[in-house]
């Protein structure tokens, strides 16, 4: 077996530096590093959380088919990151604040969950999860 440790981080290809940066940093990130964007190479955003993402750029195809867990078509592939919050009812105040959409809500047993997209139209969950 191997021994995983934690997720070290997560990879987002994006379109456009500065947007994806800005919705990322409203959400509580803040830039490492800029390891060459324009390069191909990721700028490092880490939340307080100890959440790192990888903003790889850019997107070399016009056309959008990315894989999205909420369309009819279904390719193979990761649909979404999932990140524990407080409280979704505060979450989704800054959501709206911000003027970004909550594209889906859920709930299952002990787990609410409301559902953005950023501006690449990547889907990020995020779950609040009751005492049992």
């Amino acid at each position: 077996m191997i021994n995983i440790q934690r997720i070290d981080h997560i990879g987002i290809r994006i379109r456009d530096r500065e947007r994806s940066v800005t919705f990322y940093k409203a959400l509580g990130f803040e830039c490492i590093r800029d390891l060459g964007y324009n390069e191909g190479h990721p700028v490092m955003m880490r939340h307080p959380s100890g959440v790192v993402l990888n903003l790889l750029g850019s997107s070399s195809v016009a056309k959008d088919e990315n894989i999205l867990m909420d369309i009819k078509d279904r390719y193979a592939g990761y649909t979404h990151i999932a990140l524990n919050v407080d409280s979704v009812n505060q979450t989704a105040s800054v959501f709206k604040q911000l003027n970004y959409a909550i594209t889906e809500e859920m709930q299952f047993e002990n787990m609410k969950a409301i559902f953005i997209r950023d501006p690449d139209r990547n889907v990020i969950e995020f779950n609040e999860y009751a005492e049992k």
